[in-house]
């Protein structure tokens, strides 16, 4: 994962490098690229330690040694580069590189961004129905997990017998709002919980199902 993570501060750091370097031609000025490159991966240390911070914020320090890198390897290869072009006039091919790169960085972006859901299902399925835990069933729990990610455990009741829980979408924005989808199962005589593991929980927590009934926190039913 710190490989892929790392990998992944190359090839946007690359793009930031290419994109620098090839908008300098016009000026001569090309020890801009390894520069903006190294102030990228300053930027991108500054906002994994200050705005995301913790565990998750380390990921941030992978990506930003990846532009490190980039801006290094950059630095010792631009005098063999500067030597290679040959004007400082924008060519037909420098213009259309300058327009799709920029494409690729914010797409690759919006794609991760996009791809990471922020959440996973730690376990779920179907267990016996006993009356005796009829008490603790029908609301959510929270606990902490390993690294400070937040578990949230749902077991429902009596009148759910026979059915199954399904995540229909966890919140990004906002506080977090997790909306579940109860559907038919495949064991009539068992009741479904769901575990799910949560990067962060942003309060106040509203786990509600796709037919709007909200499940109230287990903590709330003890201090009432």
């Amino acid at each position: 994962m710190v490989f892929l993570i790392m990998l992944g501060g190359i090839f946007l750091g690359s793009i930031i490098f290419m994109f620098t370097f090839l908008a300098s031609k016009i000026n001569g000025k090309y020890y801009l690229a390894p520069m903006a490159t190294f102030l990228f991966s300053i930027v991108v240390t500054a906002y994994g330690l200050i705005v995301i911070g913790g565990f998750e914020g380390m990921a941030y320090g992978f990506l930003a040694a990846g532009f490190l890198i980039v801006s290094i390897v950059g630095t010792l290869l631009l005098p063999l580069l500067v030597r290679r072009q040959e004007s400082h006039e924008y060519k037909k091919v420098d213009k259309i590189i300058l327009v799709i790169l920029p494409i690729i960085f914010f797409t690759t972006i919006g794609l991760v961004m996009y791809s990471d859901q922020g959440y996973w299902i730690i376990d779920q399925g179907e267990t016996p129905y006993t009356e005796n835990a009829e008490r603790y069933v029908n609301y959510y729990r929270t606990s902490t997990i390993s690294e400070g990610k937040k578990q949230v455990t749902l077991i429902l009741g009596e009148q759910y017998l026979g059915k199954e829980i399904e995540v229909e979408r966890v919140s990004k924005w906002g506080p977090t709002e997790i909306t579940v989808k109860i559907v038919e199962g495949k064991d009539k005589d068992k009741t479904p919980y769901i575990m799910i593991g949560l990067d962060e929980i942003r309060e106040p927590l509203k786990l509600q199902t796709t037919d709007g009934l909200v499940f109230e926190s287990i903590m709330d039913k003890v201090s009432n």
